[in-house]
């Protein structure tokens, strides 16, 4: 069964103080959810290693603007610090996107493209699309899916 990972990251522990908005777009260029969660207050930051690269992503007064595309197999969330920065480009390929007692969620199908404000593009966790793959979380629809779609997006 694929995991689904909601908007407003409610069970998110590390998250101890929050704000949470959304609304639903339909217009030209994109129809979908969009929410911002504003982390207020944290447990610890949440720092990630990217090659030569350490990233927060999480700290006391970051803020995640998520786009759950209607139409689309994959979720966009763009990470701001404290001073309203971009620190990076988060996009999840996903089996859907759907909403569910009002709050919008994806299907995560693993794999995950980050995208740095220097240009840096990473593709993350093949070998657990693999895995998935190995053991029948996901049958090979699915697996090429996730690819198709991370082929699509990636520069």
């Amino acid at each position: 069964m694929l995991e689904r990972r909601y908007g407003d990251r409610s069970n998110w522990k590390r998250v101890l103080k929050r704000s949470y908005l959304q609304t639903f777009l339909n217009i030209e260029e994109f129809k979908g959810y969009v929410t911002l969660l504003n982390i207020e207050r944290v447990s610890e930051p949440l720092i990630v290693q990217y090659k030569e690269n350490k990233v927060c992503i999480v700290d006391d007064g970051y803020s995640w603007l998520q786009h759950f595309p209607s139409d689309d197999h994959y979720s966009l969330t763009t990470m701001f610090d404290t001073d309203g920065a971009i620190v990076q480009w988060y996009i999840d390929i996903c089996r859907r996107n759907g909403i569910e007692n009002g709050v919008p969620w994806m299907e995560d199908l693993f794999l995950d493209i980050i995208v740095l404000p220097n240009g840096d593009v990473h593709l993350l966790d093949i070998d657990e699309l693999e895995e998935a793959m190995r053991v029948g979380v996901i049958d090979k629809d699915l697996y090429k899916l996730a690819w198709d779609e991370a082929n699509r997006l990636k520069i």
